[in-house]
């Protein structure tokens, strides 16, 4: 039987349109993060790599700081980070409190639920953030194994405050579990203060990093309870009794560690190290503010509080009359800037406009906000 050519186009050589990517991710990755991730591969068991790799881990637990030695980027994109995450810190028949005031929280009471936890949903409207007293009341209630908490909620642009949320946690002898995908590189994180237990994170956003890869990290009291399960983690690729011998001193392979895509987040880590975290930390709210002020001179809203308002992350009301898609689909087309409209209980209420990591700069707000006006103005 002859080969079938059915298939088999001719495509041209691929070239890319050059966005400003300025929606909820992915971001544009920094040009010298670009330059490592076309360096020449080695094995994933080379020695090159394994130094590689102990950089990368030490790095990444400096941007969270943490001194957690379970510190480690997951092959696969954040959302593979999140499930990591809630795989190896929830049981079956545990209960688990997720803190659902946006579109992230309800994913991880869904993961939590597909590994047979009992969940108790804490709710909230979206685009604002839990109390103390709140987050007492709920626990109270479900006596929870796990508290899940969306640090930087990515469909919201809300910042969830954690002071106080550890001791509550240690009253009830509760796991602390947070999302930091939007905020990992741009935000204020001190996981070891704050008592976080398990925080998961992705590439694509304030990293300036393709996506591809998903940091996570699991601290002493998940990797005891992680020791003492009875049953085996139901996700063998993402099992981190498996996978942390691969990252830790015993080297035993498990896969095939995405080489260059380790390579991008080792050069992304090393701008944040390069740049100090304060630094960085300031320079996306000073950018925030300028977008903030700007929307504000042209009679346009933001949707959350100022108070818990992400610097990385703004979700802006769509005046009346005007169509939310519309403005994107032309921002796009004439403008090469992306934007995006909001998810879930906001769709079709607000834009998300993201200034992360490399994007988070002053000529890409005063471009954005001279764009915005003009398409508007139409």
């Amino acid at each position: 039987m002859p080969v079938s050519d059915k298939h088999r186009i001719q495509t041209r050589e691929l070239d890319t349109p050059p966005r400003l990517l300025l929606g909820p991710g992915p971001s544009n990755a920094h040009p010298r993060v670009l330059r490592a991730l076309s360096n020449r591969q080695v094995g994933h068991l080379d020695p090159a790599f394994i130094e590689l790799m102990n950089e990368v881990q030490t790095l990444l637990r400096y941007a969270w700081q943490t001194d957690n030695q379970v510190t480690i980027p997951v092959s696969g994109t954040g959302s593979a980070a999140m499930e990591a995450a809630v795989v190896n810190t929830v049981q079956p028949g545990d209960s688990v409190l997720v803190g659902c005031n946006g579109y992230f929280g309800e994913r991880m009471v869904d993961m939590a639920s597909r590994y047979g936890a009992n969940v108790t949903r804490m709710e909230a409207p979206w685009g604002t953030a839990f109390d103390l007293e709140t987050i007492r009341a709920n626990m109270e209630a479900c006596r929870p194994q796990v508290l899940g908490l969306v640090h930087a909620e990515t469909s919201t642009g809300a910042r969830q405050p954690l002071d106080g949320v550890r001791e509550l946690c240690d009253e009830f002898d509760c796991l602390l579990l947070i999302d930091t995908v939007t905020s990992l590189g741009g935000v204020e994180l001190l996981l070891d203060e704050w008592g976080v237990d398990a925080a998961y994170s992705g590439t694509q956003k304030c990293l300036s990093c393709p996506p591809g890869l998903g940091p996570l990290t699991l601290g002493s009291r998940v990797i005891e309870r992680l020791n003492q399960r009875t049953t085996k983690v139901p996700n063998w690729y993402l099992d981190m009794s498996l996978v942390g011998k691969y990252w830790g001193s015993e080297r035993t392979y498990h896969h095939t560690a995405p080489i260059n895509m380790n390579y991008a987040l080792r050069e992304a880590l090393r701008l944040i190290a390069e740049e100090g975290l304060e630094a960085r930390w300031e320079r996306h709210r000073r950018n925030a503010q300028l977008l903030w002020d700007g929307l504000a001179e042209m009679g346009l809203s933001c949707h959350v509080d100022a108070s818990i308002r992400l610097p990385s992350l703004t979700t802006v009301r769509v005046p009346d009359g005007v169509d939310p898609g519309a403005v994107s689909r032309t921002l796009l087309s004439e403008y090469n800037i992306e934007i995006a409209g909001g998810l879930g209980e906001l769709a079709g209420k607000v834009w998300r406009v993201g200034l992360m990591g490399f994007n988070s700069r002053p000529e890409n707000v005063t471009l954005l906000l001279a764009a915005l006006k003009d398409v508007l103005n139409r």
